[in-house]
């Protein structure tokens, strides 16, 4: 009977991990894309995104609890036995993801010019920057609707849907590009602002997908569509330390760019070798959040069904898993970094300073497993609070730390190395340490 339980947990897990393993390492290729066309204009095309990219992640990573604490809260009801109220949590999130995006996107615009030029940046790259950001801002709302539509589905112990909006999305959004940047926007002159556009259609497809099918499974259940005002001001304030949790984050990812353009004197080289490396880690990280995503879904379900023994067993599980996932991945890295620089770039100063980078991003990849899957077991539980503390003071160890390899040694590689000891061995130290107690494995609706 154990053996046979076990088993059914493994195909659970998996049934969840598969599914949002390729969508996930689907959402990074948007990024990917737009690098690999953007990087043959040139390096300082390539650096302009790297600026706006920090931007735009950053503004979009602050909302991520659309996906995520909709998924805990979701998967919370649908593990107590009330679809219909998982739905209208959902469709609360929903509102909130227009209620947020709308006002994020005029602010965005009007201060697109002085955002791009805190990064200190050359001014050619600056141009290029707020050109790209402008546009892609465009994006922001069907962007956190996708945010908020997925994390429901997911709560719902559905990530083949997702999978398949993200693959469709992520082939629209090259073919877009292509075409903008290369076929039309050759005549046209669209360059790097075509393939901004490029994505914002794509995104605004892939948002009306998923909504579509939330929309449906509402009706379906008759769960209301309207705005409901208590619950949207709930689905608020559950997420405040989830906005803290991912500010600090994001923070100690600013500090980072920050530091490569302090350790490189602003030079292109440097910013457009980092953004290839971070766009690379950003596409392994999401694949190893496959593990979280599940974690997330599980571990609010199980808790909202009572069972605390099956959510420890399944939490060691899957770190387990991580750490195997993060080794993998960061063998794979490693023997591939030699030939990943000239797919993104034809500048040979690229390729040789890429390569060392990654080396030192494939040595934290099974750090990075580990933390991956606590973090999406905690925000799966609930306990927001203390990862908001726990950012906090991730953020306190790494600024300085990053910040002093910058200015003492003036070298991206020495920024890379501060950033994976500090911060995700910080991370990892502080998720380690609250899984071994009690406190969060609260259950009930």
């Amino acid at each position: 009977m154990t053996e046979q339980l076990a088993t059914s947990r493994r195909r659970e897990i998996v049934g969840l991990a598969v599914p949002a393993f390729l969508a996930l390492v689907a959402e990074p290729m948007f990024l990917l894309a737009d690098a690999a066309i953007i990087g043959h204009l040139g390096t300082s095309e390539l650096a302009g995104l790297g600026v706006a990219a920090a931007v735009l992640q950053t503004l979009v990573g602050l909302c991520v609890f659309l996906a995520y604490g909709t998924t805990a809260s979701v998967a919370r009801r649908l593990g107590a036995g009330d679809v219909r109220g998982a739905l209208g949590q959902g469709v609360d999130g929903l509102w909130l993801a227009i209620l947020i995006g709308v006002p994020v996107t005029i602010l965005g615009m009007l201060l697109t010019t002085p955002l791009v030029e805190a990064f200190g940046a050359g001014s050619e790259t600056t141009g290029h920057a707020a050109t790209y950001l402008r546009l892609a801002l465009l994006g922001t709302t069907p962007l956190l609707m996708m945010l908020a539509a997925t994390g429901v589905l997911r709560g719902l112990q559905d990530t083949r849907t997702p999978l398949v909006v993200a693959v469709a999305g992520n082939g629209l959004n090259i073919a877009l590009n292509l075409l903008l940047v290369y076929g039309v926007g050759s005549i046209n002159g669209l360059g790097i602002a075509g393939s901004a556009i490029g994505t914002v259609l794509a995104q605004v497809a892939s948002a009306a997908a998923l909504v579509w099918v939330v929309v449906r499974a509402a009706r379906r259940e008759n769960a209301p569509l309207s705005p409901d005002r208590p619950g949207i001001t709930a689905a608020a304030r559950a997420a405040v330390p989830l906005v803290v949790r991912t500010l600090t984050l994001r923070a100690a990812l600013l500090v980072t760019t920050y530091a490569v353009v302090v350790a490189g004197h602003g030079r292109a080289t440097e910013l457009a070798t980092h953004q290839l490396a971070f766009t690379i880690w950003t596409f392994l990280a999401f694949a190893l959040d496959a593990l979280a995503i599940a974690a997330q879904a599980i571990t609010g379900r199980y808790l909202g069904a009572g069972d605390v023994i099956g959510t420890r067993q399944v939490t060691a599980q899957m770190i387990r898993w991580g750490i195997g996932a993060g080794v993998v991945c960061g063998v794979l890295l490693a023997a591939s970094s030699p030939l990943l620089g000239p797919l993104f770039s034809d500048d040979p100063r690229v390729h040789d300073l890429l390569v060392p980078v990654l080396v030192v991003a494939a040595i934290g990849q099974p750090v990075a497993g580990i933390v991956f899957v606590l973090d999406g077991v905690l925000i799966g539980a609930g306990d927001g609070r203390y990862l908001a503390w726990a950012g906090v003071v991730v953020l306190a160890m790494t600024t300085p730390a990053i910040l002093v390899a910058a200015f003492v040694t003036h070298s991206l590689v020495w920024v890379w190395i501060a950033f994976t000891v500090v911060f995700m061995g910080g991370r990892c130290w502080l998720l380690t340490r609250r899984a071994r107690d009690d406190a969060w494995l609260v259950t009930g609706a």
